[in-house]
């Protein structure tokens, strides 16, 4: 959902975020990915805007920072 609230290809996170597009396809597809691969994920769609939300009652979530 981060991934594509920011239009950005599996090539585009792995680039970004220093990983390989296959460590992006098998953690979207809900396989096993190492602790450090998810980490650089999430740090990259966080420099790219998003914002992670916490499960709030109906689930965890994501959103778009403000743009200014």
């Amino acid at each position: 959902m981060a991934r594509a609230a920011l239009g950005w290809s599996t090539q585009e996170l792995a680039a970004k975020a220093g990983v390989g597009v296959n460590t992006v396809n098998r953690f979207e597809a809900g396989q096993d990915a190492r602790m450090s691969s998810v980490e650089k994920m999430r740090a990259a769609l966080e420099a790219g805007g998003v914002i992670f939300i916490e499960q709030n009652g109906n689930g965890p979530g994501v959103r778009l920072k403000e743009r200014k």
